[in-house]
């Protein structure tokens, strides 16, 4: 991750996960989690809670028996010994060698579900670790909790609670700072350690129920507007038509992927339909079986387009990325992207508690499989303003306007 971790506290996952995994799912604020968003096939029925719950299909004797299965049966077992049927289930997902596989309790879980819907429980900031363990504030939403109390981007958060934060992994941060391990309501409160050149303070924040808005949209000289999606909540992909139509005519695009976990892979491939004329956006396999996703028709495809991406462009945006790449719609710039390129589904166990895990993998319209490789961009580009400027320079050779 070139030294730093980028997060915020509302789309970093539930640290109360598979206890003593070595994975922290840095970057994987929101999983793709197909039953729950309509964007893959069920492979189940749907529960009381919309998930799905996956069926375990007759097996003659001998047969192996998939893991969710394996899943549910651990669960069930605890629940008839009167142990934790969450703590069992966190046990076989480790057992089952997943580096995906998680498992939430149902408050964590609703969390998760909410935060798809463009809602959190927080206090509104966004933040990173620097090369030298730092935590600095990198943005303060309008208007919440932190802004009130005069939070400022490039604020050193030293403390949460009283834990120095110094030298932890971003999502530990956030966690705190939404307070997974006690499933804080809003109402609850928090005290931040806080630096700002010489001043050192200390500021009790409530924590409160925000929504936000995960596309942003800005212009800069020359006729470039700049699409930022943070994450593919619902709406995205409404957002992003509705900013490309407002782009001129003779106008480039800037499509910021930076950073972006993933989320709905719906919006996500909503968000193709404003660039593509239809057609392939990617291929993939549950539980063996193939299926394939496509692009509506009537995408804008005359104004020049560069997606930015980096080590944190991952599930959900890589798709989106794949296609826009594959299909010679955008120029790609910036560094390597993560590569999470599998498919997670949902099962409800006997406590109420949602595990996932892995179920299949995606590629790109030209067969490129991204699990583990991530996406190449076709040309490299640092940090912050080194890519937009790359990228606005990209545009001007595409035609846009300056």
């Amino acid at each position: 991750m070139s030294g730093r971790e980028l997060c915020r506290d509302l789309l970093c996952p539930p640290r109360r996960i598979r206890r003593g995994a070595a994975l922290t799912l840095v970057f994987a604020g929101v999983l793709v989690a197909g039953a729950v968003t309509g964007s893959f096939p069920e492979t189940g029925q749907t529960g009381q809670t919309g998930q799905t719950t996956r069926k375990a299909a007759f097996r003659p004797a001998g047969e192996a028996t998939t893991p969710h299965e394996d899943v549910q049966k651990a669960a069930a077992d605890a629940m008839a010994d009167g142990t934790s049927p969450m703590e069992a289930a966190e046990r076989a997902v480790s057992r089952s060698g997943d580096r995906w596989g998680a498992v939430y309790s149902e408050g964590a879980y609703q969390e998760f579900q909410d935060a798809l819907d463009g809602r959190y429980t927080g206090v509104g900031l966004w933040a990173r670790r620097e090369q030298d363990g730092r935590i600095e504030v990198t943005r303060v939403q309008p208007d919440s909790p932190a802004a009130q109390a005069g939070i400022r981007e490039g604020d050193r958060l030293t403390s949460v609670d009283g834990s120095k934060v110094d030298g932890r992994p971003v999502t530990d941060v956030v966690s705190l700072l939404r307070g997974d391990a006690d499933d804080a309501a809003a109402g609850t409160t928090v005290t931040l350690g806080l630096q700002r050149g010489t001043r050192a303070w200390t500021q009790k924040l409530r924590r409160a129920s925000l929504s936000t808005d995960s596309v942003t949209v800005r212009k800069l000289p020359g006729g470039v507007t700049v699409i930022k999606i943070a994450a593919f909540t619902k709406g995205s992909g409404d957002a992003v038509r509705a900013a490309v139509r407002e782009v001129p005519a003779d106008g480039g695009i800037i499509l910021d992927l930076r950073g972006n976990s993933g989320g709905l892979v719906t919006e996500a491939v909503e968000t193709s339909s404003a660039f593509l004329d239809g057609g392939l956006v990617a291929t993939y396999d549950v539980d063996g079986a193939q299926r394939s996703l496509h692009a509506d028709p009537g995408g804008d495809t005359a104004r020049p387009l560069v997606a930015l991406v980096d080590g944190g462009t991952m599930s959900a945006a890589e798709m989106l990325t794949g296609a826009l790449q594959d299909r010679g719609r955008a120029v790609v710039i910036g560094s390597r992207t993560f590569g999470k390129g599998s498919i997670q589904m949902p099962t409800r166990l006997p406590d109420g508690s949602v595990a996932e895990l892995t179920v299949g993998h995606y590629r790109t319209p030209s067969g490129h499989a991204v699990d583990g490789q991530g996406i190449t961009p076709d040309l490299e580009a640092g940090p912050g303003d080194d890519a937009l400027q790359r990228a606005g320079t990209v545009l001007t050779g595409l035609g846009a306007s300056s």
